[in-house]
């Protein structure tokens, strides 16, 4: 008798004797309630797919701080509740639907949230037969992660290459590609250039790692966790300052008594972000990365912006994930780059309660979610 083929290790699921996964039933965290723990469940997916729409399956799924943010209703209530949850991954197209032309069945591909090349879609609804409530519609946006298969728009999709690893997928999803634009495009750092990080969290410590490899120097991390600091140091970090022990501003003032050339902040705290734009010099730029609560507003000194010196928001660090990813890939290939320590923790799908209180702990740099 033959033997039956073994899975493929990578994960292609270009099957073309398996049935379609649309209108099935498949396993999903959802946020049902603000500053609850996520309900893990069954939900039910669309019966077909939209123009521009693409069914994934998802293999790995990163947890950011944003999800964080929409857990604990930082931006206000939530109007689309209950809804699908995550905006970083890497997964195997299983179909595409009318319109789509970027990825095809089979590929390999990072899930993003920045807009990339392709159609813009409209967003999916799933159903979810809730034993408390009847039949519930679960909301989603453009791209969703938190699932074992999503519906996504064709624009949040890049492929990569089918030999690259998935686990480290979701990396670009969100914070390689984040922190990559927050140094090339929102401060345009150059080489010898100083650069102070407050928050060495996923995104921060993404941030170090990519001032290091445009060859800033020095660089300055700042936090409150040594964990984080050890991993800041390892990716790039010339100094670390942990701000609960010492006076991160004096510490900064001694190496740099007229400011820095670059301070960015990933922590979207009011005194932080304050100190961050006080710490940067008179002709240099402060880049706001972290998300402050709903309502929290600056209180700066002004008067230097009508002179040389900047402040700015990041959104993504106005990224081009179809432009960008693969860039990143390409340099990873060629070992200009190591992302050993990136990730810290693994978890399954029923456990990702547990990620998301670790991640609050501060002391993971990035958990991943396994689906497969």
């Amino acid at each position: 008798m033959a033997k039956k083929p073994m899975a493929n290790v990578n994960g292609d699921s270009s099957d073309k004797n398996k049935g379609s996964m649309l209108g099935k039933k498949i396993k999903a965290a959802i946020l049902v309630e603000q500053k609850k723990p996520l309900v893990v469940a069954d939900i039910t997916l669309p019966e077909k797919l939209d123009y521009g729409q693409v069914l994934v399956k998802i293999h790995y799924t990163g947890i950011c701080g944003s999800q964080l943010n929409e857990i604990d209703g930082v931006k206000g209530p939530d109007k689309f509740l209950p809804h699908l949850l995550g905006h970083e991954g890497g997964g195997v197209v299983e179909e595409i639907g009318p319109g789509v032309t970027v990825v095809k069945p089979g590929d390999h591909v990072v899930m993003h949230w920045r807009k990339g090349n392709g159609i813009h879609a409209a967003t999916p609804k799933y159903k979810w037969e809730d034993k408390n409530h009847g039949t519930r519609v679960v909301n989603a946006g453009w791209v969703t992660t938190f699932s074992e298969y999503a519906v996504i728009s064709e624009n949040r999709l890049t492929p990569i290459p089918k030999d690259y690893d998935l686990k480290i997928a979701p990396l670009y999803g969100c914070a390689l590609t984040t922190a990559f634009g927050v140094i090339n495009n929102n401060a345009k750092l150059k080489t010898g250039e100083s650069i102070l990080i407050f928050g060495t969290g996923g995104v921060g410590n993404a941030v170090v790692f990519m001032a290091s490899l445009a060859s800033a120097n020095p660089i300055i991390a700042v936090d409150i966790n040594d964990f984080k600091l050890a991993n800041a140091k390892k990716h790039g970090a010339t100094h670390i300052i942990n701000s609960k022990r010492e006076d991160a501003a004096k510490k900064v003032l001694e190496m740099f008594p007229s400011g820095v050339d670059v301070a960015v902040d990933t922590t979207g705290i009011n005194e932080i972000r304050e100190l961050a734009y006080e710490l940067t010099s008179a002709e240099g730029i402060t880049v706001l990365v972290g998300v402050p609560k709903h309502g929290d507003k600056m209180c700066i000194d002004s008067f230097p912006l009508h002179f040389y010196k900047k402040i700015t928001g990041s959104h993504g660090g106005e990224s081009m994930p179809s432009r960008d990813i693969p860039r990143l890939i390409r340099l990873h290939q060629v070992k200009k780059y190591d992302l050993n320590g990136m990730i810290s923790h693994y978890f399954l799908l029923d456990k990702i309660n547990e990620a998301i209180a670790l991640v609050r702990t501060g002391n993971a740099i990035r958990c991943i979610i396994k689906m497969v």
